[in-house]
């Protein structure tokens, strides 16, 4: 091996006037949204470790660093290929154009730029320089529309990880804070660069540290140290067989899920505090079970139960074994819809993945299995209208935003039967503010695009079912490919065809992004007809989605089932044979009913009942 060169990196040295690129028998970009959420999570907890309002730009400078890895790479004749962390790169390259975009102040916006591009003769070139995503990179970079459909995996992929961050990054950070965040991403956050100067030595290197340099993962460890406190030879075997038979079936369902079960357990049964939101506050409880859950055990062996061979025994085969095995059901449920359970997808697809430790927080060994669905039934309805009610409230559901308040219920709700999980749940929905109530101006924006594509298919899928059809909710929430459905507008963006209601272009564009004048159809349908004024295009909405084909009479007439479910439920539903401003905002008082009958705190008592 000839000679190999470790360096230590900040952002701004790794990216700025450097450009990786990646050969062609690379893997693709596959970070998923879990991943992207959890880099965002670690970088967030980091700074906010040291920031407080009111500081100087200036003190971002003694804030504390993070470590990012390493970055393995082969320089061939000073172009630098990159044989590990592409994934890293390309999301945190993502994540400076998000930035980039949020920014107002002009120096910073162009520090930022000189790491995520370069510009020569009028050519941009990304930094990350990749041809077949650099339409795509350019996009992003400027606000343009760019279609996704018929992309190669990587460019898809690019795509919505990037909307992944728009609504993921937490909202406290989308003011004041986000050019100290900025700053402290660029210069505080650091990598290994490790470069050699032939792929072979790259990939040994790569191959030494991914396999045989790997040290023991935390879940290794917690293994390691509850058997070797087993002191009967037949015990430690059958606790080591069930403990390696949960891992893998954890494993089974994605990479790292069996340390995010182990988390999820811990968190859920045993954290009694979490850091208090301040400067240099210390990580307790629900911290360090995310950091290092195989430490946290060893030093709470005493409150937990943990004193005579017998006990840590039982702490794997009966503990760890039911809610591994019942972390492993919501986390299959959360992936696929599951009958029964559809509400725990519906959480996940809001990437709310703190709903793991709440759900598992009233299970008991004890609970019989009607008993256990009936209890994460209720508190994913309870999980599922608490996020909706502040997505329509535009409040943040982030995980940094909501981690303090999941951890008190977490806590309030630990080992609770069915009745009390209803009234304490309940309880806490009555004196929610957040109703659907309090605005009824709710409306499309910026970032909450995807938000309420979801709640307009939840939507749909509600009167479809209420109606007697088959639930088509699978199909309406795709956003990709040729029969992917998108956010329709039934007013065309033509402001002069409502100088009648308007007497401001702006004004009728707020108007026109109101949740009542929205529809979700397939891409196609917008393609054909989404420019037409309304009158042209109404008749056209009989052929599409009950939703959409409640706007037209005929609805009403031809189909029985509908006509039951309006009746039934005093839904004020009507055809529209114009669409004025009156028109919209009688839909916009439609779909806030309609959004509270389906996220109606009766339905913790009617999952209880169930």
């Amino acid at each position: 091996m000839r000679q190999v060169r470790g360096d230590a990196k900040n952002l701004r040295a790794l990216l700025g006037g450097a450009k990786y690129a990646i050969d062609y028998y690379q893997r693709e970009y596959r970070w998923e949204t879990r991943h992207v959420s959890q880099l965002i999570e670690d970088l967030v907890e980091r700074f906010n470790d040291s920031h407080e309002p009111g500081n100087e730009r200036s003190a971002v400078e003694q804030y504390g660093h993070y470590f990012l890895g390493s970055i393995i790479i082969s320089d061939k004749d000073g172009r630098k290929f990159l044989i590990d962390g592409q994934q890293r790169l390309t999301t945190l390259t993502l994540l400076l154009i998000h930035l980039y975009r949020q920014l107002d102040d002009d120096e910073q916006k162009g520090q930022l730029a000189d790491l995520i591009f370069s510009q020569r003769f009028g050519r941009r070139s990304f930094n990350l320089d990749v041809e077949e995503r650099a339409a795509c990179m350019d996009a992003l970079f400027t606000g343009a529309v760019f279609d996704e459909n018929g992309q190669p995996e990587s460019v898809a992929n690019v795509l919505q990880r990037y909307q992944d961050i728009e609504e993921i990054f937490p909202e406290e950070l989308r003011g004041a804070a986000l050019p100290y965040f900025a700053d402290w991403l660029i210069e505080n956050v650091h990598l290994v660069e490790i470069t050699a100067y032939s792929d072979g030595d790259a990939y040994t290197i790569f191959e030494t540290m991914n396999d045989r340099g790997l040290s023991l993962t935390p879940t290794d460890m917690l293994k390691g140290y509850l058997l070797a406190n087993i002191t009967d030879g037949d015990r430690r075997n059958a606790a080591s067989h069930v403990w390696r038979r949960h891992v893998e079936g954890l494993r089974a369902i994605g990479k790292e899920e069996d340390a995010d079960g182990i988390k999820a357990w811990l968190r859920s049964q045993y954290a009694e505090s979490t850091r208090e939101r301040k400067r240099n506050a210390q990580p307790r409880d629900f911290d360090l079970i995310g950091t290092e859950f195989h430490r946290w055990v060893r030093d709470h062996e005493v409150s937990l139960g943990l004193k005579t061979s017998a006990e840590f025994a039982r702490f794997i085969q009966e503990d760890f074994a039911f809610y591994a095995q019942w972390y492993a059901r919501i986390r299959k449920a959360a992936q696929t819809l599951t009958l029964g359970l559809e509400v725990l997808h519906y959480n996940a697809q809001q990437n709310f993945t703190l709903q793991f430790p709440v759900l598992l927080s009233p299970l008991c060994r004890t609970d019989n299995e009607r008993e256990i669905l009936r209890k994460l039934r209720i508190v994913a309805a309870f999980l599922d209208i608490l996020i909706t009610r502040r997505i329509w409230n535009w409040r943040a559901i982030d995980y940094s935003t909501m981690q303090y308040t999941m951890f008190l219920v977490m806590r309030e709700i630990r080992g609770q039967d069915v009745t009390a999980l209803v009234k304490l749940l309940g309880d806490r929905l009555s004196a929610d503010e957040d109703t659907f109530a309090k605005n009824e101006r709710f409306y499309l924006h910026g970032s909450n695009g995807r938000q309420i594509h979801r709640m307009l298919a939840r939507m749909t899928d509600y009167v479809e079912t209420r109606s007697g059809r088959a639930s088509h909710y699978s199909e309406y929430i795709q956003r990709r490919g040729r029969h992917g459905y998108e956010v329709e507008h039934v007013w065309a963006d033509h402001p002069e065809r409502h100088t009648d209601d308007f007497a401001h272009p702006a004004d009728f564009a707020e108007y026109r992004n109101r949740v009542g004048g929205l529809l979700l159809l397939p891409k196609s349908f917008n393609a054909s007809y989404g420019d037409l004024p309304y009158a042209e295009k109404r008749k056209h909405y009989l052929k599409q989605n009950l939703l959409a084909q409640s706007l037209h009479e005929d609805a009403y007439e031809c189909d029985p089932g509908f006509a039951r479910f309006v009746k039934e439920s005093g839904l004020p539903f009507r055809p529209h044979f114009e669409f004025k401003k009156a028109d919209l905002d009688t839909r916009q008082d439609l779909y806030r009913r309609l959004a509270e009958q389906i996220w109606d705190p009766e339905r913790l008592a009617q999952e209880a009942a169930s």
